[in-house]
């Protein structure tokens, strides 16, 4: 094993889940105002990078609250 915490090289598990967290970036980043586009970001700020990652994972842990809740 590498020195590397992320042991499967930035692979998602189920690739078919690349499209689904793709759409879903792209979503949050329009709902927030972040001029994100397909391909290469890197004129982005990393605060505005940053907020697109954070505003995901606070959606996913809304949705998954409210499964639990059921």
């Amino acid at each position: 094993m590498s020195g590397s915490s992320n042991s499967n090289g930035g692979r998602m598990a189920v690739p078919e889940a690349k499209d689904a967290m793709n759409r879903f970036k792209q979503e949050v980043a329009s709902e927030i105002g972040v001029p994100l586009k397909e391909g290469y970001n890197g004129d982005l700020t990393s605060k505005q990078a940053g907020s697109i990652g954070g505003e995901m994972v606070k959606k996913m842990i809304m949705k998954q609250e409210q499964e639990m809740s059921k």
